[in-house]
């Protein structure tokens, strides 16, 4: 790992932890997606995308759409990070009455290029996003994240096969494959693998990695960017609930508040892991 893949899984484990804070204030959240997608959201936008408090209205900045909006937790911390809004506004206000952080992307709020979380929908918006840059002649890229549970909607196939036909090189989408969704294994609820073979077919490129680790999303990242004549998916094989064991590879945690004991645990495997991760 290099150093600023260092950097940016450390950063991704402070932002795990001012997530269990949000959900814990807002008494709800979908906390084993946070977990996991929360290495991905970390290399966009600390890494990879133009985009900034001071480009959001920039027509050249980059854009991203959360499909998976129910993961909207990690996104906000992500977010008040880079400077949108304030951490400390987030935590005390989400999911509070009349608070503009709500349980999924709300496009009211600096950042947020569309409201999001009625599943299916993310990637045919980008697939416009694209098609609309290839047609200016802009430079800007496209970025999207979903759900494997996501992939059941028919939708997420039919905008495939328009960013393959159209060559959307502009066009990256992030597929969050923790294997579980809130009815239990994906693989039980509805089978998809190959995942790897079912994007070729739709004239994507297809890189695979292991999404927990920080240095090979960045490498794919960066290969995505060099690809022409067709868009890239990257599957990012991941952990839900990713940081600590109370919440790891359990479908439980889909949508799940820690009580005392489990949040004490939880911050104490956070910290656990930073620790290690800075005296390596």
């Amino acid at each position: 790992m290099n150093t600023k893949a260092k950097e940016l899984t450390l950063l991704a484990y402070d932002l795990r932890r001012h997530v269990i804070d949000i959900v814990m204030s807002g008494k709800g959240g979908h906390i084993g997606g946070d977990m996991s997608v929360l290495n991905i959201l970390v290399a966009l936008y600390f890494d990879q995308m133009h985009i900034s408090p001071e480009t959001q209205d920039d027509p050249g900045r980059d854009r991203f759409v959360l499909s998976k909006g129910h993961s909207v937790e990690a996104y906000y911390a992500v977010l008040a990070q880079k400077g949108f809004f304030p951490m400390e506004e987030v935590t005390a206000q989400f999911s509070k009455f009349g608070s503009p952080y709500i349980g999924h992307p709300n496009n009211k709020l600096p950042g947020i290029e569309m409201n999001s979380g009625s599943l299916g929908h993310g990637l045919g918006v980008c697939v416009g996003m694209a098609l609309a840059g290839k047609m200016d002649g802009a430079a800007y890229r496209v970025y999207t994240v979903m759900g494997d549970g996501e992939l059941a909607e028919g939708s997420v196939w039919e905008a495939a096969m328009a960013g393959g036909h159209y060559k959307l090189d502009n066009l990256c989408a992030v597929i969050d494959r923790n294997r579980l969704q809130i009815s239990g294994s994906t693989e039980d609820v509805m089978t998809q693998d190959s995942q790897e073979e079912r994007w070729a077919s739709f004239g994507w490129h297809v890189i695979s990695v292991n999404g927990d680790q920080m240095q090979e999303l960045l490498d794919a990242f960066a290969q995505a960017k060099q690809e022409t004549g067709r868009p890239t998916v990257i599957i990012a094989n991941t952990t839900k609930g990713f940081g600590s064991a109370v919440m790891e590879n359990k479908a439980a945690w889909h949508h799940k508040v820690p009580n005392e004991q489990e949040y004490a645990q939880i911050i104490k495997d956070l910290e656990a892991r930073k620790e290690a991760l800075q005296h390596e």
